[in-house]
């Protein structure tokens, strides 16, 4: 049975002092929450308050993007190391927007799994389609090169550790969100692909989130539908009320 994952990506949102005052609130009306893994995504600046006030908590913490070199001359950077040490469990990489924006290619987000798996870190590992691919009805080609060239050259047991978080691009902060029917349909495809990757059994196991404009009134429809094990959300992330209804998604 897969652990529903829900994981609230701030995105460049909320100073230190937000930060402490939204995970004050959430600490406490998510304390008897056991059934839902709950992780929060402060921007870098927060995540070591964060992880101090959170310690003992139901709430995990996860950092949004990192670099896969341990140290050295990369300006601006954050190592996966640093990571660790702030109190991370978990990562996001190859989100849409550091790869649309960021024009990260699925070499280097593959580096970027192997640098948190060597700190015993989490990845959530992103993948999705652009409105002009869904359009020329090439999403599942698309998936497909983002996983394989994400996935390459890991092993069973690495793969066992990892998220998968399905995120249609035009679906991201636009209002707009895959039916239940377009999300289930992809969220099967990468199962489906896992298991040919590895196994039956390792593809049975591993949780897949669904990204695009999750709200609360449309998350217990999404989180019912077999292959999809939980959210990763950005606007309905930054307020207590919002989130804590995600979590706390209605379950059949």
């Amino acid at each position: 049975m897969r652990k529903p994952i829900i994981a609230g990506n701030w995105k460049m949102n909320k100073n230190v002092t937000e930060s402490l005052e939204l995970v004050k609130d959430l600490r406490f009306k998510l304390a008897d929450v056991s059934d839902v893994e709950v992780v929060v995504c402060p921007p870098f600046t927060a995540l070591y308050s964060v992880y101090q006030f959170l310690k003992g908590s139901n709430i995990k913490v996860g950092a949004q993007n990192c670099y896969f070199e341990k140290k050295g001359a990369f300006t601006g950077e954050v190592s996966p190391s640093m990571l660790k040490e702030a109190g991370c469990t978990y990562v996001i990489l190859g989100h849409s927007e550091r790869r649309q924006i960021f024009k990260e290619s699925d070499e280097l987000i593959n580096r970027k799994i192997r640098a948190v798996l060597s700190e015993e870190m989490l990845p959530i590992l992103c993948c999705g389609e652009t409105l002009e691919e869904r359009e020329k009805n090439v999403t599942n080609e698309v998936i497909k090169r983002q996983l394989t060239g994400g996935l390459k050259g890991f092993t069973e047991d690495e793969m066992l550790k990892m998220v998968i978080a399905y995120e249609p691009v035009w679906a991201i902060g636009t209002g707009k969100t895959a039916s239940k029917e377009q999300a289930q349909e992809v969220h099967k495809f990468i199962r489906d692909l896992i298991s040919k990757l590895y196994s039956q059994k390792t593809a049975d196991a591993v949780r897949i989130q669904y990204g695009g404009s999750v709200k609360p009134d449309n998350v217990s429809i999404l989180m019912n539908e077999p292959d999809i094990d939980g959210a990763l959300v950005g606007g309905a992330a930054l307020e207590a009320d919002s989130f804590v209804k995600l979590v706390k998604f209605e379950k059949k």
